[in-house]
């Protein structure tokens, strides 16, 4: 019998040291409700889990970006609305203006209502905004833009040609710009005529060659304003499309991960940009040719809302999709993160007994070498 070495209590000792740290281990992940508190825990876990949360997060600002994203959209579309309402009175007065049983006083009166509207609708287009971006002024407009050049078989003096609508060239869209002097400026507008696509790309004004083309105002700066009528043989015009800056879209992130989003491009709605400020309804027919441009100007409205309203019910599902996903993500990092509390209490009431069993026999064992005295006393 060995009294210098306690070969029992030693090996009772490590089963307590054992049992207490599984016990403390226990407490800890009871207290915290997390399996994982520590890297030793679950290495592995833990790095899964620290992924998970970040996407989590990510996905929960998406929902706020998404959200903000709709709200921007119910602000331009609502202006919009306005200029909607506006375009429709404006149609209203330019059909009232039509009609032979106006005189040109009435058409006076008619005109005042018509160019504070024209204003209204540009003052819209200027003041629009959300969180400080403007949004109906194109800013935001990143659609390819259209021109034309022109070549001419006759009158030099010809020579630019612009497209008004900025997609897509058709009859009576062509405003030619031209010089005959130095001194002396030329605007006239090419309506009524055939619009030929061709192969390359370019459009052909056909039906020119040979006819009036029209009466054009030529103002002299040392002289007064006199008409012109002119002439030309066929105007070709060689539209070119200029890519659109993707720069100028609104970008709403609606993702974790980088790139994850999803743009808006909102064109400028100004009366120009409209076709608006041309129009005045001083006799009858300029009343009715307003109407079609009017007709024109509702079409670039609606077409605007519609991609406004498309994008907001885009989003929409967005959001559905985004919160389905954090849901569905939270539940698997919950999987991996929390503890299980009925099973957790399991390990703590068997590490519990077993720390007190390992307490009351190293009591035990620590008795042991007592014995020895015993055999002393004899």
């Amino acid at each position: 019998m060995r009294i210098n070495t306690n070969v029992s209590a030693l090996n009772t000792y490590s089963r307590l040291t054992s049992a207490n740290a599984s016990k403390s281990n226990s407490l800890a992940k009871l207290s915290s409700g997390f399996r994982i508190n520590r890297a030793g825990d679950d290495a592995a876990g833990l790095a899964i889990s620290e992924k998970m949360k970040g996407q989590i997060s990510g996905l929960k600002q998406a929902v706020r970006n998404a959200q903000d994203g709709i709200s921007l959209i119910q602000t331009a579309e609502g202006a919009l609305n306005e200029t909607h309402e506006i375009v429709n009175r404006m149609r209203d007065l330019a059909s009232q203006g039509a009609t032979g049983t106006l005189g040109d006083q009435d058409r006076a009166e008619i005109n005042k209502e018509f160019s504070a509207l024209k204003e209204e609708v540009t003052r819209i287009a200027d003041t629009t905004n959300f969180n400080q971006k403007t949004l109906l002024d194109g800013s935001f407009d990143s659609a390819a833009k259209t021109a034309a050049k022109v070549e001419t078989a006759g009158d030099d003096f010809i020579s630019s040609v612009t497209i008004s609508n900025n997609s897509k060239l058709k009859a009576g869209d062509l405003e030619i710009k031209a010089e005959k002097e130095a001194d002396k400026a030329v605007v006239f507008t090419v309506k009524d005529h055939t619009v030929a696509a061709e192969k390359d790309g370019s459009y052909t004004i056909k039906d020119l060659k040979g006819s009036v083309v029209g009466k054009i105002a030529v103002t002299d700066k040392a002289k007064a304003t006199s008409t012109e009528t002119i002439t030309a043989d066929t105007v070709v015009a060689k539209a070119t499309t200029t890519a659109g800056d993707a720069n100028k879209k609104l970008s709403f992130h609606v993702g974790a991960n980088s790139g994850e989003k999803i743009s808006v491009s909102i064109g400028k709605m100004d009366s120009k940009t409209l076709g608006l400020d041309e129009l005045d309804l001083s006799n009858a027919d300029s009343a009715d040719e307003a109407i079609n441009k009017l007709d024109e100007a509702k079409a670039t409205v609606s077409s605007a809302r519609s991609d406004l309203g498309a994008v907001q019910n885009r989003l929409t599902h967005t959001i559905n999709n985004l919160s389905t996903t954090q849901e569905n993500l939270t539940e698997a990092n919950s999987r991996i993160r929390d503890v299980d509390m009925a099973e957790e209490m399991m390990s703590f009431t068997k590490s519990n007994i077993l720390s007190q069993a390992a307490t009351s026999m190293l009591a035990q064992a620590n008795a042991m070498p007592q014995s020895v005295l015993s055999l002393l006393q004899g």
